[in-house]
């Protein structure tokens, strides 16, 4: 995808995610998240948009320092935080279309250039998290297959593919990803030492077929594959239900 597609879906994905929490209210449970209400969701969506904001305007070499609370320095009042959060998704979207293509800023993955990074990872960020606003009403609006597949990529890739981390296994499975509306192929390969990553087809242990947005909603453990095709002995699948968690 273009970087000026990933803004476009900063945007749509956006509204979708501020409407979603207007109809819930502040008050109501994240089922995807226990440990949040709504209005803690926005806060954090709107204030990871601020501190992404302020590395792309201000070039920083680093992240800033302290939490997001000392971003945001004072949270908006539940009437007016659907509206907060619109304007920092607003001036996200503005930020990286006015930033030079040699944009040189903090980064935390591999990326063509910062700017593609930073539009990616926030178009992906703010999707999952409409996910999470919409599901307290029971219907989740699907993600554009190629979005879908271009997120799975950017969680397969980006997050689980590095080397270590705790996808382990010993004996060693494998976990297949294969969209059957979009483009790309993706296979886990985890083994006592941590696990890797390839993007092609292949014989895995388990691999799981679907439309990409469910996919995709699936490598975040945000649903689970009821509906999808699950071929092999669910091994690696189970043990990325109980282990990952982004």
């Amino acid at each position: 995808m273009e970087i000026s597609e990933h803004i476009d879906v900063i945007r749509r994905e956006g509204e979708l995610l501020a409407a979603a929490a207007a109809a819930a209210g502040p008050d109501t449970p994240v089922p995807p998240c226990p440990e949040w209400r709504v209005r803690d969701l926005v806060r954090h969506c709107g204030a990871v948009h601020r501190w992404a904001t302020e590395i792309v305007r201000t070039a920083r070499a680093t992240p800033p320092e302290g939490s997001l609370d000392s971003v945001v320095e004072v949270w908006p009042a539940d009437d007016v935080l659907a509206d907060w959060f619109r304007e920092g998704c607003a001036e996200l979207a503005a930020a990286l279309e006015q930033a030079p293509a040699d944009l040189e800023c903090f980064t935390f993955m591999s990326a063509p250039s910062a700017l593609a990074f930073w539009a990616r990872r926030q178009a992906h960020e703010t999707a999952i998290h409409r996910v999470d606003a919409e599901s307290p009403m029971g219907t989740i609006t699907p993600v554009t297959p190629e979005v879908a597949a271009d997120g799975i990529d950017e969680v397969l890739i980006g997050f689980v593919g590095r080397r270590g981390g705790r996808l382990r296994a010993d004996p060693p499975v494998s976990l297949g990803f294969e969209p059957t509306d979009a483009g790309g192929a993706w296979r886990v390969e985890m083994g006592p030492d941590g696990s890797r990553v390839v993007r092609e087809p292949g014989a895995a242990g388990t691999t799981v077929r679907g439309p990409a947005s469910d996919l995709f909603l699936l490598v975040w453990n945000r649903r689970d594959d009821e509906g999808l095709e699950v071929t092999g002995d669910r091994r690696a699948l189970d043990l990325w239900r109980s282990t990952v968690r982004i």
